[in-house]
């Protein structure tokens, strides 16, 4: 099963979701996101301790994603029905303002390479989509390691930082590894530079 290649278009999202900020149950569509970045945080089931603690993390940091044009859904296989339960009853998930999608019929999973075949669950995982509405970001772990907010906070303003800053004709713009907020890019002279990084 192929997963979601990076610089090329997101699958199309079509699908209900459940709005827990206005109680509502709403048709979320990925298309009427363009000119946003959005984080695809996908995880294998509601009810479950580790897929709580990811949701409680994105909204510790919902501000920065939110200021910074981006939006936040959650994706699992679980039915809107659960999904509302989960966010009516989990002390993690009662303040959360993540919309949570509802996969049932596992098609963005499939579509987006996240669906484990022997569970019948999305894998734990999350993608970056552009304003354009490209995949710039993917990653697929273990279902038992809860997500790193803060490193895919600081994967999403990298990426703004490139898409910000054209580089010069002759030159490339690049996040060096390990950067952080507020640390330099990398200029780089595609011809001078060689051999001097």
């Amino acid at each position: 099963m192929a997963q979601v290649t990076i610089g090329e278009p997101a699958p199309e999202i079509k699908a209900r979701a459940w709005f827990p900020e206005e109680k509502a149950i709403k048709e979320f569509r990925l298309s009427s996101h363009k000119g946003s970045w959005v984080i695809l945080t996908f995880y294998p089931g509601d009810f479950t301790f580790v897929c709580a603690t990811d949701i409680e993390a994105f909204m510790a940091s919902y501000e920065n994603f939110r200021n910074n044009k981006a939006v936040i859904v959650g994706i699992s296989t679980d039915s809107i029905f659960s999904h509302k339960a989960w966010a009516d009853t989990s002390p993690r998930i009662k303040e959360s303002k993540i919309p949570l999608i509802d996969d049932f019929n596992k098609k963005v999973s499939t579509e987006y390479g996240y669906l484990n075949q022997e569970s019948g669950a999305a894998r734990r995982g999350t993608v970056i989509v552009d304003p354009d509405g490209k995949v710039q970001y993917a990653v697929i772990h273990n279902d038992a390691l809860g997500k790193d907010v803060d490193h895919i906070y600081t994967m999403l303003m990298g990426l703004k930082y490139i898409r910000d800053t054209p580089a010069a004709a002759g030159h490339v713009c690049a996040i060096p590894a390990n950067w952080k907020l507020g640390k330099r890019a990398l200029d780089i002279d595609v011809v001078n530079d060689i051999g001097k990084l």
